[in-house]
């Protein structure tokens, strides 16, 4: 078995197990963030029939994906990066999910988008968590009027996005988001990487975001 599918098959039993432990019914799904790493250190993954990866940067994944999907249909990519408006007709062609939608801008470019090429992407909207001055995502205060906008023209929604600051426990941050997501009446959360996601797990995160607990460090 290549290292990559038992990395996988470690973090997936490891969930399965602390959702055993903290009498919890939910499903978390596993996100391998394959950004950076080349195409030959996926294919394992994507042979042993893995269905979620994640990029950051939408001209990579075009080089490293668009053939591969033409031939594995199931394969869902998430777009986990900051999106700029220019990079959003490709991305809208080759994702299934966008992570990181956190201005009216953005949301409209993507909904427009949409409409051309006749095909919907799930959408999480991006909370600045922690009130990061150089950080990505809606502020906190702003985030029931983005999601108004959002059902308004009819965008499809499924749930928040965070990225908790470095330099502190996540608990807290965690903690805020699960409670956020269920007052605006979401049922999926992304949160939780390499270093934390059972932690995200505990307060109900249903999609982790595992690059180096699966790929290896990056060079």
């Amino acid at each position: 078995m290549h290292n990559v599918v038992k990395n996988l098959l470690d973090i997936e039993n490891n969930i399965k197990l602390h959702l055993k432990n903290n009498n919890l019914r939910h499903h978390p799904k596993v996100i391998a963030v394959s950004k950076t790493f080349k195409i030959d250190k996926i294919l394992p993954l994507i042979q042993y029939g893995h269905l979620h990866y994640g990029e950051n940067k939408v001209q990579e994944a075009i080089e490293k994906w668009t053939e591969i999907k033409k031939t594995n249909s199931k394969i869902q990519l998430h777009m986990i990066g900051k999106l700029q408006t220019n990079k959003v007709k490709f991305a809208v062609q080759l994702f299934d999910y966008i992570h990181s939608v956190d201005s009216k801008k953005l949301a409209k470019k993507i909904l427009d988008e949409q409409r051309k090429s006749n095909k919907k992407v799930k959408i999480f909207l991006q909370v600045n968590i922690g009130d990061e001055n150089q950080k990505s995502g809606v502020d906190k205060s702003e985030i029931n009027q983005l999601v108004s906008y959002c059902r308004e023209i009819d965008l499809e929604v499924i749930g928040l996005m965070c990225i908790p600051p470095l330099d502190i426990d996540p608990k807290g941050c965690f903690e805020e988001m699960q409670k956020l997501n269920e007052s605006l009446r979401f049922t999926e959360l992304s949160m939780g990487m390499s270093s934390d996601f059972l932690l995200a797990v505990k307060y109900l995160s249903t999609y982790v975001r595992v690059g180096s607990g699966i790929f290896g460090q990056r060079s």
